[in-house]
Formats: C-alpha cells, structure tokens, sequence
C-alpha cells in the first residue's frame, strides 16, 4: 500500500525492508515492503502499537538506522550512504538531544558554527530568530536544560532541529511526554511553522487524537506491514481493517470511565 500525492513529494519511500539479527543468530523483520510517500509542505503520520515498526521507519529516514533493502528518496537533496541532509528528528524526550552543560543559546552557538556559519554577529542574530521563531527569547538562551520545563525544553529541540532549515522534520512520538496544555502549544508552534515554511512532517505517534489534529495522510503499521493507507479523515473514520478499527475503538470516548473490578 503506498499514499500517492497529486504534488511533488518531499519524500518517496518505496519497499523499505528492516531485519535485526540477534547474537544467537535469530532474525526479526521490522519492516517489511513499506511504501509511502510525503507532499511537500504537508504532514504524513505513520501510527500503529509499539513493535508496529514506526520509529525504525522514521530512525531509517533520518539516516540513523540503515535499511535491508528498499530505497528512500528525498527530491530536493540527495542522499549518500546514511547521510540525509534536510532532514532532522525531534525525539520523546528533549532531555537527551541536549548537553545539559551548556545553556541553550550556547548549544545552539555551537551547532551553526560547526555547520558553517563563521560569523560571530550572523550566528547571534540566527539564534535570535530561531528561539523567536518557538516561542522563546533571550532569557531562556541563557538557562541551561534542566531549569526549563518540559515543553520549553521541547521548543529547544525544534529550534534545534530547524537551525539547519530541513525540507524535512522527523517527529517521534515529540508531544507524548506532554502534559495536554503544553502538547497543544508545541502543536500549534508545528502549525505555525508549517503555516509559514515550505517544511514537511513525518509525524510518528500512537496518539490517534494528535494524529487526526496534525497529519493530512497517514499509514498504519502492524508487525512492520502498512495495513492501511490514506487520507487521515478517511482512516480513522471509516477504518478498512480490522487492526485500524482496533485502533480506534481503543481511543477512550468522552464521558469514558475505568471498569470497576469486582470481586
């Protein structure tokens, strides 16, 4: 199953294949014959339960994992070995992507240095911008991780991730750790972003409400298989297998209370 775009596609996943093998020579099949494919400036979900194979797809994109077999295209750059340049990941936990011995606007001083870009006064204005550009200022760029909160340590790591301008931003599982208020601020701040840039999203979550709020398309895997494709609206509403509509019936339901156990 593949999801087809009328526009060109930011990027072409086509028979991605992952098998890990273990010391005692047993193999497992992560992902098997995944397709899919992203429009330019819009927002692909993949979804499925943990072990469904999501994060090894988004981890192979990103160019942290390699793939048994398959190809991954990105159109506007080109792709050499693991390298993928305009792509970046924004991971679960902020925490680990950060040096907590260096006060963010350092970190991200740093980063744009060591990517190229010499000047003192250019690196300084860009830093300006992209903490701006989160919803951060000047303050928060002299703090260090762990006095900020989890959603501020969020918006870091999307600066972060933005700092070297992606055509593609790699999402996994990045407002699951969030309290509910706070995941709506980082989700709007993504919908700024794409509102305003030509960026695209490969968005992985288990959360089927943040799916439907953030993604035009999504694919659902199982066992490493996509088993559904499409239109998200038309996935989660009228689910064509039965391991998506186990999906959705598992999404608790306004007014939804715990069962009592009984003795």
């Amino acid at each position: 199953m593949t999801v087809t775009d009328t526009r060109e596609p930011a990027l072409e996943v086509t028979g991605l294949c992952k098998t890990f093998h273990s010391r005692t020579g047993g193999e497992r099949a992560a992902l098997i014959d995944v397709s899919f494919s992203i429009e330019r400036g819009s927002c692909l979900a993949v979804v499925g339960e943990s072990g469904s194979g999501k994060t090894t797809a988004a981890r192979i994109v990103a160019g942290l994992e390699s793939a048994t077999a398959g190809e991954i295209r990105l159109p506007e750059q080109p792709v050499k070995g693991k390298s993928r340049g305009g792509v970046q990941m924004v991971f679960q936990d902020p925490y680990g992507s950060l040096d907590p011995r260096q006060a963010i606007g350092t970190g991200l001083h740093e980063l744009l240095r060591i990517h190229g870009l010499r000047r003192r006064s250019e690196r300084r204005e860009r830093v300006a911008e992209l903490l701006e550009s989160v919803g951060l200022d000047e303050r928060h760029a002299a703090q260090y991780p762990e006095s900020l909160s989890g959603g501020q340590r969020q918006r870091v790591a999307i600066a972060r991730a933005l700092a070297l301008d992606p055509s593609l931003l790699i999402l996994d599982e990045a407002v699951s750790a969030l309290d509910v208020s706070v995941q709506a601020q980082v989700l709007n701040l993504l919908a700024d972003i794409r509102e305003t840039t030509d960026i695209s999203y490969l968005f992985v979550s288990h959360d089927l409400g943040v799916v439907r709020q953030v993604s035009e398309t999504c694919v659902v895997l199982e066992h490493g298989r996509v088993v559904e494709a499409g239109h998200t609206a038309d996935v989660l509403d009228a689910p064509k297998q039965p391991y998506t509509q186990a999906l959705v019936d598992a999404v608790p339901r306004p007014g939804w209370r715990p069962k009592r156990r009984t003795a």
